[in-house]
C-alpha cells in the first residue's frame, strides 16, 4: 500500500475499527452478565432457533420457516418480559462496575472490614462458614438454592447466620456489592479429584465456585479454625483476617502462597 492510499483509507478505517471493539466490548460485557443465570440457557435456546430458521429457508420449507419468522417477529417482546429479572440485575450491577467502583472505594473499605470482622471471630470461635463475593460473573443461578435476601454487610449479621443449628448456618452467604444477596446457598463442588483429603465439603464447594466464576470464596474450617480463601482454582491457606481486609478492598490484587490442590482429570 503507497503512501497516498494509506492517507485516503486511514481516516475511514480508523472509526470502524473503533466501533468493531466497542460492539465486541459490549457483547462481551453482555454475555458476563448473562453466565451463571438461567438467560444463558435461554439464549442457547435462541440460538439453536435461529440456526433451524436459517436452514429451513436453505432447504425451502416454506411451513417451518413461517412459523419461526412468526416466532422472531414476537421474539423481542417476549425478551423483555422473559429476560425481565435480568435486565434489572444487569441494570444495578452497572453501578458495580470497575470504572463506577473507582467511586465507591469507601464503600468497599467498609464492606471489607465487616468480612474481616466475621471471618476473625468466626474462626476464633471454631465456627465453620463459606462466603462468596461476587465478581464480574453474576451468582445469580445460586441465590434460588438457598433464601434470596436482600441486608446491608454486616459482620454481626454474618456471624448470626453462621451460628450453629441456626436454618442458614450450613449453605454459603452470597455478597454483591455491599449487599447480602443470598443465604444458605448451595455452590458446585469441584469436578476435579481433591488431592488432600483433609478438605471438606465447604473448601470443595469454594474450589468449585471459583473454577467456574470469578467470585473470592472465603471459607473458615470447623476442624481446624483456619480461614482460607479459594479464587481462580487455586486455594490459599491459612489467611489472616488482614489479607482478607486487604484483598476484599484493593490493597492487595492477589495472595501469595497459594495451592492447587486438583488434580486435572476428573
Amino acid at each position: 500500500m503507497n503512501i497516498d492510499a494509506y492517507r485516503f483509507l486511514a481516516p475511514k478505517l480508523w472509526p470502524d475499527a473503533v466501533e468493531i471493539l466497542i460492539v465486541a466490548i459490549a457483547i462481551y460485557r453482555f454475555l458476563l452478565f448473562l453466565v451463571g443465570t438461567r438467560a444463558i440457557q435461554i439464549v442457547v435456546g435462541l440460538v439453536i432457533l435461529s440456526i433451524a430458521y436459517f436452514v429451513a429457508v436453505f432447504a425451502k420449507f416454506t411451513m417451518i420457516s413461517f412459523l419461526l419468522g412468526v416466532v422472531f417477529t414476537f421474539a423481542p417482546f417476549a425478551a423483555i418480559v422473559v429476560f425481565q429479572p435480568e435486565i434489572r440485575n444487569a441494570l444495578a450491577r452497572l453501578g458495580q462496575s470497575r470504572l463506577m467502583r473507582a467511586f465507591s472505594r469507601g464503600d468497599r473499605q467498609s464492606v471489607a472490614e465487616e468480612i474481616a470482622e466475621a471471618m476473625d471471630r468466626l474462626s476464633r470461635a471454631g465456627t465453620g462458614a463459606i462466603i462468596a463475593v461476587e465478581g464480574d460473573i453474576g451468582l445469580e443461578e445460586f441465590i434460588t438454592t438457598g433464601v434470596p435476601m436482600q441486608a446491608k454487610v454486616s459482620a454481626d449479621l454474618v456471624t448470626t447466620i453462621f451460628t450453629p443449628y441456626s436454618p442458614l448456618h450450613d449453605g454459603a452467604i452470597l455478597i454483591r456489592g455491599d449487599q447480602i444477596i443470598g443465604a444458605g446457598c448451595v455452590l458446585p463442588l469441584t469436578q476435579f479429584k481433591v488431592t488432600d483429603k483433609s478438605l471438606g465439603t465447604r473448601h470443595r464447594a469454594a474450589l468449585g465456585l471459583s473454577e467456574e466464576t470469578d467470585a473470592t470464596v472465603l471459607v473458615v474450617s470447623e476442624e481446624t479454625s483456619t480461614i482460607s480463601i479459594a479464587s481462580h482454582g487455586v486455594l490459599h491457606r491459612p489467611v489472616s483476617p488482614q489479607q482478607v481486609r486487604d484483598l476484599l478492598s484493593g490493597v492487595i490484587n492477589h495472595l501469595e502462597g497459594g495451592e492447587r490442590i486438583v488434580e486435572a482429570t476428573h
